[in-house]
Order: structure tokens, then sequence, then C-alpha cells
């Protein structure tokens, strides 16, 4: 039986199918499954790293493992990262923000209060506002609700999204590419009105009106069907992948899929 965590690495895996030759980046252990599954089924001319200096031929394992036993096949340092891949656009990275609005601004920085006295302060912008002009970007969130999908705009703009109200005329904006969102209740991307967040997909048991009712912005329903589970072949390649079972601890089965996952 599959559980929701495999679900969404497999939906995840689709927002790297036909990319091409670029560095597939997974933040997090869902994202990162779903690069490796990719390249290990439909897309094998990604390229991925193990997340700290080196190219790899294979995907990494999560959890504790052996240095030795990396096919490493380049030294990939953070220069030459930026260099080769982030600038020039040949970089997907999937990402869990804090917050997400309907044109796919996202925010890592702060919440609430001011700029200059937050009521909570997060890590910062970090790297997202050139990581939103430069490539492709995709999002995964485990716990979909109205405070990550926030009404009106994100409490700061950390990342670049297609907020019609926020461009300038002549503005040059076609480096700003969204792709895919997968939370732990459906599959969205950003083809609605003006680049807007819309549903393509619902997981098994859920409907368009409890995720609505979860997300604090319209939604545009362009719903084609449920989420695909996981096929056997699959399964097999995520639990190679995650040995230490990881992804059970980032999602938790949806009690309102009604045990319809198998």
């Amino acid at each position: 039986m599959a559980t929701l965590a495999e679900l969404c690495i497999v939906a995840c895996s689709e927002a790297f199918r036909g990319n091409g030759e670029v560095i597939a980046t997974g933040v997090g252990p869902v994202p990162r499954l779903a690069a490796s599954l990719a390249k290990l089924t439909h897309t094998p001319e990604l390229m991925m790293t193990d997340g700290e200096a080196y190219l790899v031929e294979e995907p990494v394992p999560l959890g504790p493992r052996s240095y030795d036993d990396r096919r490493a096949s380049g030294h990939l340092p953070f220069s030459r990262f930026f260099d080769s891949a982030v600038w020039t656009g040949r970089r997907h990275a999937m990402v869990t923000p804090t917050q997400i609005d309907r044109f796919g601004q996202i925010n890592l920085s702060q919440l609430g209060g001011t700029h200059k006295q937050p009521k909570t302060q997060m890590l910062g912008v970090r790297g997202f506002p050139g990581n939103t002009i430069y490539h492709p970007n995709s999002f995964f969130f485990p716990a979909h609700g109205p405070r990550v999908f926030v009404e009106g705009e994100v409490d700061m703009v950390s990342g670049v999204g297609h907020n019609p109200a926020k461009r300038i005329a002549g503005g040059n904006y076609s480096g700003v590419d969204l792709r895919l969102i997968v939370t732990n209740l459906c599959v969205m991307d950003f083809g609605g009105t003006d680049n807007a967040v819309r549903v393509v997909s619902l997981h098994p048991g859920v409907s368009f009106d409890e995720v609505q009712s979860a997300t604090g912005f319209a939604l545009a329903n362009a719903v084609q069907g449920e989420t695909p589970l996981p096929t056997a072949k699959q399964m097999a390649i995520i639990q190679r992948l995650d040995p230490h079972n990881i992804r059970s601890t980032v999602i938790k089965d949806n009690p309102s899929a009604n045990g319809s996952m198998a």
C-alpha cells in the first residue's frame, strides 16, 4: 500500500519530466527523493549532486552512507555551481517556502509586523530573489493550509512571482518560470488567469472544495482527475533511496482520503 508521502514523491517527480540536461535540486527529503526518482525513471539526463560538492552518476540515498560508495563524476564547488547552473538557467529547484500567494510570490523571511520589526524573523530571503528570475522553480508543501497559501500577498516577497500589480510596463519577466506545486492534498500549477495558481489533480479521497477551504485565495479549477498512485517499480526505487524511511516523518497520511490509498 502506498503512503501519502510516496504519492507526493511521485507527483513531485513529474515536475522534472522532460527537463533535459539540467541540475535537479530537491530541497528537503520529499523533493530530493522526487528528483532522484525522476533521474532513475523518466528523465535520466538530469544531473544531480551529492548535496555537497560533487556531481553524481547515481542519486545518493537519504540518511547515513559511506562516501566511498558515491559514484562521483566531477567536482562542483559552489562557485562553479552558480556559474554553470544557477545563472545560466540550467537548474530546476523544488523548495518549500513558508508562504506562497495566488501568483506564486514566496516568503521565507519574516511573518507579521513590519520589515524593520517583524513579529517572527525567519531565514531571510536566502537565494530566492536570484533563483526565481534565473531558473525554473517548483514547490512542495506537506501541510496545505491558509497560513501557507495566504490571502492577498505574502508577508515579505522573498521570491518573484507573476503578480501583475508588481510588473512595470516594458519590463522583461521572461526569466520567471514557476512550474508545479505539490501538497498533501493536490497538485497545482500556474496555468490560471495571469498565471495564477490552479488545481490540476486531486489526491485520492480529496475534493476540490476541501482544497479551496484550505487556501486563502480563490483557486482556478482545472482538475483532470486523481493524482496517480505509485507503481511497484517506483515504490521499489523510493524504498532503495530512502532505506531509513525518512519520508514518513515529513508527511502523514491524509485522514480525508478515507483509506483510499492502495
